[in-house]
């Protein structure tokens, strides 16, 4: 199994068990050791990983570190951890930044089984930063989130490749949390320098101040909203695929070879996508133009119906679901984002799939 489908399956285990884990031990067991397992250290060999280090700190005696990771003998990953959905504000990191400071370790992790926040000393050598320079989070992660955290990987650790990454990597991040503040509200100083052209000789009083802030944030999501949008299309375009006469004919329904769902449908696609992302590999989930809906269809097989967007009127937004029979339960949506609310239903319909199918289950098919 590749690295990346045992994150995807450590995180549907995650998924499951986030609500009920309502201690820090539980959560270690639970999330973290499994977490620092796949990164291919032996959590079973106190030589690789050793539970609760203790290294006094001048006039603090006694004091553990949960997790430290060894290479060599010497620590040079340090886990902190906290209960399941637990906060992680710098503040309670404490023990990281002493254990950080008298031990050779480079990194320190502070984590709540959901969200793992990577610190080095960028800014004073042998003190550990305020801010993270890495951050996975085991419920929302992109596929370039994964090759960072390969890097920690027992079996690829290089200090100095992670070293040179970690400074580019938080300061990318900071200035993404910048760019995503103004997208919302964006400063005085940002409106009149893209507004200058516009604004040449004015005064740039309240009122226009207003007016141009807000024509600022609508132009900002807007330019945001038609890249995804872009990228999303040709995400979607179709390969050129050679089909025999005979498929043709036999197929209940050709498909629409110029067929291009519409935003609306396309980014409640991608939600679908991310939904079974744990489930199975994005690939495997695909859409295809009917007459009245869109089918999001199980390896693009019309007989395997994930569930249908009847999205016509884009103001009166449904959704067919399906139960173990192949029923279909159609329910009104306020916005896509409502789809998340359906995400064990959607991912309990693609797990049965593919699980081998019994005669009668296997006759007992919808056909779109």
């Amino acid at each position: 199994m590749d690295f990346i489908d045992q994150i995807r399956a450590l995180a549907s285990r995650v998924t499951a068990a986030k609500d009920i884990l309502q201690t820090e031990e539980a959560t270690k067991n639970a999330m973290v050791m499994p977490f620092i397992q796949l990164l291919g250290y032996n959590v079973f060999d106190p030589l690789e990983v050793t539970p609760e280090l203790i290294a006094d700190v001048g006039t603090k005696k006694g004091e553990k570190v949960d997790y430290a990771i060894l290479k060599d003998g010497k620590p040079i990953m340090l886990f902190e951890c906290k209960k399941s959905g637990g906060d992680l504000h710098i503040n309670h990191a404490s023990q990281l930044f002493r254990y950080f400071h008298v031990t050779e370790a480079r990194f320190g992790v502070l984590t709540n089984g959901l969200v793992y926040r990577f610190f080095t000393d960028l800014e004073k050598p042998n003190k550990m930063d305020e801010k993270p320079f890495f951050e996975f989070n085991m419920l929302d992660f992109r596929d370039q989130d994964v090759e960072e955290l390969k890097k920690f990987a027992k079996s690829a650790f290089d200090l100095e490749n992670i070293l040179t990454t970690a400074n580019h990597l938080k300061y990318t991040r900071a200035i993404q949390n910048t760019l995503t503040d103004w997208m919302v509200n964006p400063p005085e100083e940002f409106v009149r320098l893209v507004s200058a052209e516009f604004l040449a000789g004015k005064h740039f009083k309240s009122a226009v101040k207003d007016q141009f802030t807000l024509i600022t944030r609508q132009a900002f999501q807007q330019l945001v909203g038609d890249k995804i949008n872009e990228r999303l299309k040709g995400a979607m375009t179709p390969e050129p695929v050679l089909v025999p006469e005979a498929a043709l004919v036999d197929s209940p329904q050709a498909e629409d070879e110029s067929f291009v769902p519409s935003p609306v449908e396309l980014e409640a696609f991608q939600i679908i996508r991310a939904i079974l992302r744990p489930v199975v590999k994005p690939n495997r989930v695909n859409i295809r133009d009917a007459a009245s809906y869109c089918a999001i269809l199980f390896d693009d097989n019309n007989r395997k119906p994930i569930c249908r967007l009847r999205f016509n009127n884009e103001s009166k937004l449904v959704v067919g679901l399906f139960d173990e029979s192949k029923n279909e339960e159609k329910v009104s949506l306020e916005s896509v984002d409502d789809l998340f609310d359906f995400a064990d239903r959607l991912q309990a319909c693609v797990t049965a799939y593919l699980k081998p199918a019994s005669g009668k289950e296997a006759a007992d098919v919808a056909v779109i």
